[in-house]
């Protein structure tokens, strides 16, 4: 799976009529419906704003619709072009603006249908990664030891707490759990005591 770089949008026309799509990055559905409201708010085609999206790590939770258009005409195929692109946490929205000739069931089909196909043809995909927020302490002696081990399996240090002992916060790829479980293991003993928070979808891009 994949997740969307960045905002993208592209412009087509069928008889007349203005097509303006975009894709943009969401997290969930709610925040999909909250991104279409926005632009029911801000574009002044003064009518139809057709989405479909797709979240979720396997991308198994989506949903669509036509905003007025004839059923099955315009969301339906959105979502089928966006399931092609094996994207997640994705968005993507197609304005019309009419141009004063109707385009029947099936020209409606195809004019969402490119329009789909014509912004994810922009698209930056990223791979999708799986990450974890790990906190652990150490006393002062093996701290150095700790964040060599850490820097050695990429991850990035968030934050780091100098008290009686250092308390360390770091992201990583989930895959690296168990081999740094045991590198502490080594380390300490079996004394350092890992917090382990799963996080939402994140790219493979470095911090």
């Amino acid at each position: 799976m994949y997740i969307l770089k960045e905002h993208v949008h592209a412009e087509t026309f069928a008889k007349n009529s203005r097509f303006l799509s975009d894709l943009f990055i969401v997290s969930s559905p709610e925040e999909a419906k909250e991104v279409w409201h926005t632009l029911k708010n801000t574009y002044d085609n003064g009518g139809h704003i057709v989405y479909a999206f797709i979240t979720g790590p396997q991308g198994n939770i989506q949903g669509c619709s036509d905003d007025g258009e004839p059923s099955g005409t315009a969301g339906r195929p959105t979502l089928e072009v966006l399931k092609g692109s094996a994207l997640t946490n994705v968005l993507l929205t197609t304005a019309r603006w009419f141009g004063g000739t109707l385009l029947g069931t099936g020209g409606l089909v195809r004019a969402y249908t490119i329009g789909a196909q014509e912004v994810l043809a922009k698209a930056v995909k990223i791979p999708l990664v799986p990450m974890v927020k790990i906190s652990f302490s150490v006393p002062y002696p093996l701290y150095e030891t700790a964040k060599h081990i850490v820097l050695e399996l990429d991850s990035g240090i968030l934050a780091e707490e100098f008290t009686d002992k250092v308390t360390l916060c770091i992201r990583m790829e989930k895959k690296f759990t168990d081999l740094l479980k045991e590198k502490f293991n080594e380390l300490g003993n079996g004394k350092i005591q890992l917090q382990i928070e799963e996080l939402d979808l994140l790219s493979g891009q470095k911090l």
